[in-house]
């Protein structure tokens, strides 16, 4: 079903956001793979303020078995838990496409400035890091939902950016995601969790 959405027409939605690992000749798969055994421990052994996110501070914060296992129920439970959100970050990051996660969550954050000053200033900055032709983190948007922002930048609202926010997300619902909970990443994240419960 997800490879469907690759035929997609761009005009009513962005087609395709990620490599698949099958694209990534095999020398390659074992380096990534090694990676993400290098960040797993980021996420789940490492205490310092250099860890991923600066998740790992306090170390009653990290993921349960459960809270793993609840990754899988839907996207949405996944980017609620910040250790879910960023191992799914990582995963994006290996396939080449976390600006669709990073510009979700730009959005996210867009919504939470309340001056018309600062959401002129952060609806500017999105379109110039995600949006316009050649941006340095560019998501796949049809030219109809990319008009709509623009028109909308002097006069930003809290919905300015919010059709392109439920595009990226459908993308990574459809084609990340259930690659991510069928991931190697995934397999190690709920077996590291588990060894971590019995050892407590």
């Amino acid at each position: 079903m997800r490879e469907n959405l690759a035929t997609v027409s761009s005009q009513n939605m962005a087609s395709t956001d990620c490599m698949k690992p099958s694209d990534l000749p095999t020398e390659k798969k074992g380096m990534k793979r090694r990676n993400w055994r290098n960040r797993i421990g980021f996420l789940l052994k490492s205490n310092n303020s250099h860890s991923i996110l600066h998740l790992m501070r306090n170390r009653t914060y990290r993921p349960t078995a459960d809270d793993v296992n609840q990754w899988a129920q839907s996207l949405d439970t996944l980017l609620s838990h910040k250790y879910g959100k960023a191992a799914f970050c990582i995963f994006l990051k290996s396939e080449f496409c976390e600006e669709n996660i990073e510009f979700w969550t730009a959005c996210e954050d867009f919504k939470n400035h309340k001056s018309h000053k600062e959401m002129v200033s952060k609806a500017n900055s999105i379109y110039e890091e995600f949006i316009k032709n050649e941006a340095p983190k560019e998501i796949n948007l049809d030219f109809h939902t990319k008009n709509a922002i623009i028109q909308s930048l002097h006069e930003p609202t809290v919905t300015s950016f919010s059709a392109a926010q439920r595009k990226v997300y459908s993308l990574m619902e459809n084609n990340s995601y259930p690659r991510f909970i069928h991931s190697d990443l995934y397999k190690e994240l709920c077996d590291a969790a588990r060894r971590e419960g019995k050892a407590h």
